[in-house]
């Protein structure tokens, strides 16, 4: 259905100083819309066949200029919606242009976000948007301006400022995508307009560089697993990394909080601190052996790594750092030991995960090849969507 859009003079309506309003008409489907332009012309000023201002209009450049500024953003609203397949009326199509604005600056809305990150717990993800803050401060000088000053040339002006700084490819990829999600959160919540989101223009996958595999293979694993310490901590190390690959690539935090609560029968059921989705997977007996050699009522945790007396937050991350640091530091000098060609992390357990599976032949609908942060999602809805006879008759194949 076409849809009709035009400027013209309003002689239904005289304002006090006998001008009359420019109006912008939507028709479509037979129902008419007006939106006033905020401006009044007199009516011996204006040519109605041509709906244009004449020669002799006072102000008459920068009233054409303001009308076909006005048409042409009408115009792309509707390729919008008409790309996006979405139906409208004139009513909605004129709301979608002028809802109102909130009047919210970069730098409140970063603090806004970081705050309730840090409430929801996700404290390594407001950590992300930390350090994106202190970033732009320190190329910007302050953050006191808006998002629609945020544009494709300011954009590049950091891009350029990151590479004289010496950063990496991948550090520059991840402050971008950042940045993006927060004009994304910006753009929900109308604090800026559709018409200046700058990442049409500027791609953030050009900043992005594939990342080299961190897996191992099915025999490697083993190798792992078999390997013989009588030093208490490495033995550790070697536990949660197998726990880890046999319970769905658990990452080291996840497993960290994991309680007695979170094992329901001989089923590891948790929902995951990043993403707040809800994980149900099959223990393998090799995963429960684990966790009854570390079992201990004195305790919630099914880990030697947080306890009761870790109470506030921060105590919790320093704790966890402090362990993982020191788990990573033994898996290296195991994965040495038995010449892996890659350095040994716990990490390395949640990408191997998946890649055994693929090539063991179980679909990929079940299990992506990575489990990266651009696939962690996609990776995650398929896992949803699927039975628990078909995951656990997949993860047999883990080992």
């Amino acid at each position: 259905m076409n849809t009709g859009i035009n400027i013209l003079c309003y002689r239904s309506k005289t304002l006090a100083n006998g001008e009359h309003p420019l109006m912008i008409r939507v028709c479509r489907e037979g129902k008419k819309k007006y939106q006033s332009l905020g401006i009044s012309v007199r009516a011996d000023h204006w040519d109605f066949k041509r709906n244009r201002p004449k020669r002799n209009c006072p102000n008459q450049l920068r009233i054409e200029q303001l009308i076909a500024a006005k048409e042409q953003e009408y115009r792309e609203t509707l390729l919008d919606l008409t790309t996006e397949n979405r139906d409208f009326t004139p009513s909605t199509l004129l709301e979608h242009l002028h809802r109102p604005v909130t009047k919210l600056t970069v730098g409140e809305l970063f603090q806004q976000h970081i705050a309730s990150l840090k409430t929801d717990h996700r404290t390594g993800y407001a950590l992300t948007f930390q350090e994106l803050y202190n970033s732009l401060l320190r190329f910007n000088g302050h953050l006191d301006l808006y998002f629609s000053d945020i544009d494709t040339a300011w954009l590049k002006r950091y891009e350029s400022w990151l590479r004289g700084e010496k950063y990496a490819e991948n550090t520059l990829g991840r402050r971008f995508r950042t940045l993006r999600v927060l004009y994304n959160i910006a753009l929900e919540q109308g604090i800026v307009k559709p018409e200046n989101y700058p990442f049409k223009s500027f791609k953030v996958s050009k900043l992005q560089r594939a990342t080299a595999k961190r897996s191992i293979t099915k025999q490697e694993i083993e190798q792992i697993i078999h390997h013989v310490s009588d030093d208490a901590y490495t033995r550790l190390a070697i536990d949660l990394f197998t726990f880890s690959y046999l319970t769905g690539g658990i990452n080291f935090v996840d497993m960290a909080y994991l309680t007695v609560d979170n094992r329901i029968e001989h089923r590891l059921v948790y929902t995951r601190r990043k993403t707040h989705k809800l994980i149900r997977l099959p223990l393998q007996p090799t995963a429960e052996e684990i966790l009854a050699r570390y079992a201990d009522r004195s305790t919630p945790y099914l880990f030697p790594i947080l306890s009761p007396a870790h109470r506030t937050e921060q105590q919790q991350r320093n704790r966890i750092h402090k362990v993982i640091t020191k788990v990573n530091r033994e898996l290296k000098k195991v994965g040495r030991s038995l010449n892996l060609r890659i350095d040994l992390t716990t990490y390395v357990a949640r990408h191997s995960f998946a890649t055994v599976l693929k090539r063991e032949g179980v679909s990929t609908s079940i299990i992506c090849e990575s489990l990266g942060h651009s696939s962690e999602k996609v990776t995650q809805i398929y896992l949803d969507s699927f039975e628990n006879t078909q995951i656990d008759e997949a993860m047999k194949h883990l080992l």
